[in-house]
């Protein structure tokens, strides 16, 4: 597999594929592709597998690609201005927020990971599950807004607004804290909780998150009457 990453806030990942190798994709994320791609749903793994996907905020289904008689390309792109990103889950696993993923080569392995603590469940803004995306090879991730990676050192601290943490590598520890005083929760506007990642590892921040972007274009929405 071969590919490149295209576009500023509507990106493509353009993906070329030689004669019988197979990329897998969540179904609706497919933009275009040459016309010797064969395209083909199954339910990958079995029922257990396909019912972790759906907990997980994806498709029952993945769509399995496949050039027939030569090289093939195949374009995929996210659902919402943004960014996407390419994990290589060779030297270890990520964790992605709920339907982050996009795609992958057949040996990355899409599961489902429970935040571990309650006040996570709670206050996280990405509900119960997330995404752990491991094996071997290269997976795509995608969300709203631009990107923002920083390798985060031993000990390392970053605290994120609620919903803006997009994927971490699994060695990053997680957790909910609070902003600060009364006060602070009240007017400063984040809330009473932030995301709080320890390293070591790489993390990826999202300037804006989906809803964040569906709030911001309410006023601007057609009404009756």
């Amino acid at each position: 597999m071969r590919y490149t990453i295209t576009g500023d806030n509507l990106q493509f990942v353009n993906i070329q594929l030689s004669d019988g190798e197979t990329f897998l994709a969540t179904p609706g994320n497919m933009k275009y592709m040459s016309g010797n791609m064969r395209m083909e749903a199954k339910m990958e793994g079995g029922l257990l597998k396909g019912l972790k996907r759906s907990l997980s905020g994806e498709s029952f289904f993945m769509v399995r690609f496949t050039p027939q008689g030569g090289t093939g390309l195949l374009g995929l792109g996210g659902d919402a201005p943004g960014k996407i990103m390419d994990i290589d889950v060779t030297d270890g696993a990520w964790l992605v927020q709920r339907a982050g993923f996009i795609g992958s080569e057949t040996t990355v392995k899409l599961d489902l990971a429970f935040q571990k603590k309650l006040g996570n469940i709670f206050f996280g803004g990405e509900g119960l599950i997330l995404q752990k995306v491991s094996g071997q090879g290269v997976a795509f991730i995608s969300a709203c807004g631009d990107f923002n990676v920083i390798d985060l050192k031993p000990g390392e601290q970053f605290k994120i607004a609620t919903g803006n943490a997009v994927a971490w590598e699994e060695g990053v520890k997680f957790d909910i804290t609070a902003t600060g005083g009364f006060k602070t929760a009240l007017f400063g506007g984040e809330g009473l909780f932030v995301t709080t990642l320890t390293g070591p590892g790489k993390i990826v921040i999202q300037s804006m998150t989906l809803a964040n972007l569906a709030t911001a274009l309410i006023p601007y929405l057609p009404t009756q009457g």
